[in-house]
């Protein structure tokens, strides 16, 4: 929980009489690999933040899954278009890695935005920083190719990407895993 503490401390402090009643209401759930943490047709009822592990946000399509989203620790995940609106989501999400969440569920939320002096301003700025996470993504996927794509994955997250399933990593930035295959020879060759 002192991980999530520190994480939110980026926005500014957190007094201790906030941070008790925020840690009061949360919820650690643990998740072994390749479990489902949400299954489509559901309503998400946390927004969590992951202390350890990576979560994969996918829709199934006839006879693939479309990995559209990947959370990584120290970040939030959450079906946050589903937990605003309170209405079933299209998606499913599950655990790549053992995984380990501090969750808050809405109602908690609500009472943490009316009760606290800091709840409103982390949860705008949580929004904000899931809203950035997944605008930065969709200009990606328009103007970088996959190769870049996969670099900026690389960069950012080089020791969890080793984590994730070549099929799901291509599937995520747009493209086949043999299409991958070949970027990541082509890469290895330059180094």
């Amino acid at each position: 929980m002192e991980k999530f503490r520190t994480y939110l401390s980026q926005y500014g402090p957190l007094p201790d009489p906030d941070w008790e009643l925020l840690a009061s209401k949360l919820q650690q759930r643990k998740f072994q690999k390749k479990q489902q943490i949400l299954f489509a047709g559901r309503v998400e009822e946390y927004v969590s933040f992951i202390e350890t592990g990576i979560v994969r946000y996918f829709v199934q399509d006839e006879d693939k899954e479309i990995t559209f989203e990947i959370a990584f620790e120290n970040s939030f995940a959450t079906a946050y278009d589903s937990f605003l609106t309170r209405k079933p989501v299209a998606y499913a999400a599950e655990a790549l890695t053992d995984t380990i969440l501090w969750s808050l569920t809405w109602s908690d939320l609500q009472e943490l935005y009316t009760t606290t002096s800091e709840g409103n301003r982390i949860g705008r700025l949580a929004a904000e920083e899931l809203y950035i996470k997944k605008n930065r993504r969709q200009l990606a996927l328009l103007k970088d190719s996959a190769e870049q794509r996969y670099c900026s994955l690389l960069t950012d997250y080089p020791l969890l990407v080793r984590f994730i399933p070549l099929k799901y990593l291509a599937s995520y930035i747009g493209i086949t895993p043999q299409a991958l295959s070949r970027i990541r020879k082509r890469l290895s060759r330059r180094t």
